[in-house]
């Protein structure tokens, strides 16, 4: 919600930075909570995902990685598609959450 909020022109360069690199680094760190919680199979893709995705935010808006005047674009396409593919194909291949080991079940 944040990060479409300031998707906007009106909205300073420093604070979408700074709201889109917090906003995907809070969903990111959420993802790998869950897949270490509940082994949530999509969990495992979309954290280190949305991870990167913070880091090529902040990039950007430092100045640092150049994406041209259509960067925000292009970093919100790849975002978007990106969290669909990556939710959407680990669970169609693998379901939806990850087996446990049975090898190192307790047999006492």
């Amino acid at each position: 919600m944040a990060m479409v909020a300031t998707a906007g022109h009106r909205v300073g360069n420093g604070w979408r930075t700074a709201v889109w690199t917090v906003a995907l680094i809070v969903m990111g760190t959420a993802c790998l909570a869950n897949a270490l919680r509940c082994g949530r199979v999509h969990c495992y893709t979309t954290g280190p995902f949305f991870l990167l995705m913070a880091l090529a935010s902040l990039l950007y808006g430092l100045g640092i990685l150049p994406l041209g005047h259509s960067g925000w674009s292009m970093i919100s396409a790849v975002i978007l598609v990106g969290a669909i593919t990556l939710t959407c194909l680990p669970e169609m291949l693998f379901g939806k959450y990850r087996r446990e080991d049975t090898s190192r079940a307790d047999h006492s």
